[in-house]
């Protein structure tokens, strides 16, 4: 039988575990970027966000119009928006030719070839409209929910309601992103925590000088001075926080330094393209012109995804043909065409397509009538996005603008409605993703919204 005395000697490392997993568990509660469950049983645990800025046309990719070709030169027969961007003429049918594709018979421009034989995993909607016909303005609708406020970008609020799977990894990374139009505020976090906010990366202009991630590593510190430093700055805060009273500024600023710091050992790995085979990168163009800065991008794309990055954005422009519009939207497109197709067969054959959700679009789409000779305006009205993976109906329409492909039309999807369909499949609920702010219970869709339930599989 043990004395008080022996169980007490015994059991004390017991009692210790217990001290430290009840310290963890708190840390856990102070860690903005720790891992939370969705409000329901989600499809996609992440998601790839491939933006086309400028704006692609409609009706030159995915949304193919017989009376557009039939009467290409006449005027429109219905009205033009009270509101334009700039003078148009009239009609001017597509120089490419379309073709169906897949069981789906979806059908696809003679632009995007290899993206085509995906036709069966995706949802295509053709209906997509906004309110903002300038790019600054319909930047911020698409990123933000919001063309005239500053808020939260939708990859900080899907690192909000989710937090990171990857504490060692920022939760939203932005790959080359557009600093115009909107700039920063297109990753940004807002209101949000600062924490949130995506990660910027540059890639640099020399395929063979690797990635790095700006002021992310420090040539002064060795890693154990730079923790003694953190430790000082950690415990400034926590007197700081004792004398004023909670500081969300200054926490977010140090929960990033602490971030930047972890990043340095986990980041680089995850960077480097050189431990990828050769046949994987032939098969995302890299080395080979014109593919190799966005087969790049995609590629570290696949692989944040692959380390638990919540959010990764991909951005290629510049889509804005207002003139010219055969010769530099094949350019563009031949740029991009060959390594989305290899993004979604490397997600695909690797099971991470089923639980990664990856969506394509610029911030509008074209007018089906003619600015000059060749160009196309800004359309706002009617435009095209597809989505793939992650819960997703693949193999599917959905929705139509009108005949000459200007007005969406059927089933028409507004921006809200996209982006609640978006966080519906990671598992929230867009009415109940809430941060208040100012006295008022923010949301990404506002006030409006709702989920289509027919692209859900």
């Amino acid at each position: 039988m043990l004395t008080r005395r022996e169980m007490l000697l015994q059991c004390g490392a017991g009692f210790g575990s217990l001290a430290l997993s009840g310290l963890m568990a708190e840390a856990r509660q102070d860690d903005p970027l720790a891992p939370r469950p969705p409000q329901f049983p989600a499809r996609a645990k992440r998601v790839i966000f491939l933006f086309m800025h400028g704006g692609p046309s409609a009706v030159d990719t995915f949304d193919y119009k017989p009376l557009l070709l039939r009467d290409s030169g006449k005027p429109l027969p219905f009205a033009k928006p009270r509101v334009v961007f700039a003078q148009t003429n009239n009609l001017l049918r597509s120089p490419w030719e379309f073709k169906q594709h897949g069981q789906s018979g979806a059908w696809v421009s003679s632009l995007f070839p290899n993206v085509a034989r995906f036709a069966d995993d995706l949802a295509i909607v053709k209906s997509l409209h906004g309110s903002n016909p300038a790019h600054g303005g319909a930047c911020l609708k698409i990123h933000t929910g919001s063309d005239t406020f500053v808020r939260p970008s939708l990859g900080a609020w899907v690192s909000y309601g989710l937090g990171s799977e990857n504490r060692n990894l920022p939760s939203f990374i932005t790959l080359n992103p557009t600093l115009g139009h909107g700039g920063v505020q297109n990753f940004g976090a807002g209101f949000l925590p600062a924490i949130h906010q995506g990660t910027r990366i540059a890639l640099p202009a020399d395929p063979k000088a690797p990635v790095t991630i700006a002021n992310a590593t420090n040539a002064d510190l060795s890693a154990d001075e730079q923790r003694l430093q953190l430790d000082l700055v950690r415990e400034m805060g926590r007197l700081q926080k004792e004398r004023t009273g909670a500081d969300a500024a200054l926490e977010a600023r140090i929960e990033s330094f602490e971030l930047a710091f972890r990043m340095q050992s986990a980041a680089p790995g995850v960077m480097d393209l050189n431990a990828e085979s050769e046949e994987t990168k032939k098969m995302y163009g890299l080395g080979a012109k014109p593919t190799d800065s966005f087969g790049r991008q995609c590629l570290l794309a696949r692989r944040f995804a692959e380390a638990g990055v919540r959010f990764i954005q991909v951005t290629h422009g510049y889509w804005d043909q207002h003139s010219e519009l055969k010769s530099k939207h094949e350019q563009l497109a031949g740029e991009v065409d060959r390594p989305i197709a290899a993004l979604l067969y490397d997600l695909k054959s690797r099971g991470l397509l089923e639980d990664t959700l990856v969506i394509w679009g610029g911030e509008f789409g074209r007018t089906p009538v003619a600015e000059g000779k060749d160009g196309r305006d800004h359309n706002p009205h009617g435009f095209t996005w597809w989505l793939a993976g992650g819960g997703v109906k693949g193999g599917q329409s959905f929705g139509s603008t009108d005949d000459y492909g200007y007005y969406a039309a059927e089933d028409k999807v507004h921006v809200h409605d996209l982006h609640a369909t978006i966080l519906h499949l990671l598992g929230m609920d867009h009415l109940r993703l809430t941060y208040r702010y100012a006295g008022r219970d923010f949301r990404l869709t506002d006030v409006e919204g709702h989920v289509v339930r027919e692209l859900l599989a």
